[in-house]
């Protein structure tokens, strides 16, 4: 068993190593985007609008938030750069005034032609092949839910 002083290195926080990640991560998104003109929040925001299917109408932005994991605040800036730039449009809803509805205009859903390329440029650059990628993927998700519920159910989270 490690001694406290082992646990309490630097090099053996998974909360490091994971942003460590995340940071070289976006590091390999922002040269790869850069072509295309997004940033890597626009980038997976565009994710999400290219899985709505068109017959599915626009997306309400609280739901985009929900998929994202933002709120309205980091949100709202960033959907207004995406309409700046010609990819989306934003719509108050007719039903909801309070509801703001996004929708891909024809260049954001061309741009997904040329955004296909991306998910194999970076797995090329992890060295991981694709069910390595896969399984990392999958633990990291279940890493997610468990820390979603601890924090939920924690007295610290109320």
């Amino acid at each position: 068993m490690a001694s406290t002083d082992e646990f309490l290195r630097l090099d053996r926080q998974i909360c490091f190593a994971l942003n460590a990640a995340s940071r070289a991560f976006g590091g390999v998104y922002r040269e790869l985007l850069k072509d295309l003109g997004l940033t890597y929040p626009q980038y997976l925001a565009m994710l999400v609008l290219w899985e709505t299917a068109p017959e599915e109408g626009p997306l309400p932005v609280k739901r985009l938030g929900e998929r994202l994991r933002l709120d309205s605040g980091t949100l709202s800036p960033l959907l207004k750069r995406l309409e700046t730039n010609g990819l989306v449009r934003r719509e108050r809803s007719t039903a909801d005034e309070r509801s703001v509805t996004v929708t891909l205009t024809d260049a954001g859903a061309t741009l997904k032609d040329r955004a296909a390329e991306v998910p194999r440029q970076i797995a090329a650059a992890t060295g991981f092949d694709l069910e390595e990628i896969e399984t990392l993927r999958a633990r990291l998700e279940q890493l997610t839910r468990a820390l979603d519920g601890w924090a939920k159910s924690s007295p610290a989270g109320d």
